[in-house]
């Protein structure tokens, strides 16, 4: 098991931590997944096969913006 931290950028209220938390928890390995708009950041608990390069990707394609970690 494995934590993974990453800044985002463009999500702006509780509707935008709800469709992160619906697309990266689809991930398969994904154990839960908490968003915060306010800081701008996604904590994700999975399994360690899942890749955080998965994850930029799942973010990007529901158009949010990596910027960090």
């Amino acid at each position: 098991m494995k934590e993974i931290i990453l800044k985002v950028n463009g999500m702006m209220c509780g509707g935008c931590e709800n469709r992160v938390k619906n697309a990266v928890g689809a991930i398969e390995g994904v154990k839960s997944v908490t968003a915060d708009h306010t800081i701008g950041k996604v904590f994700v608990t999975a399994n360690d096969d899942v890749s955080k390069e998965v994850i930029k990707e799942t973010l990007e394609d529901v158009g949010y913006e990596v910027i960090g970690e």
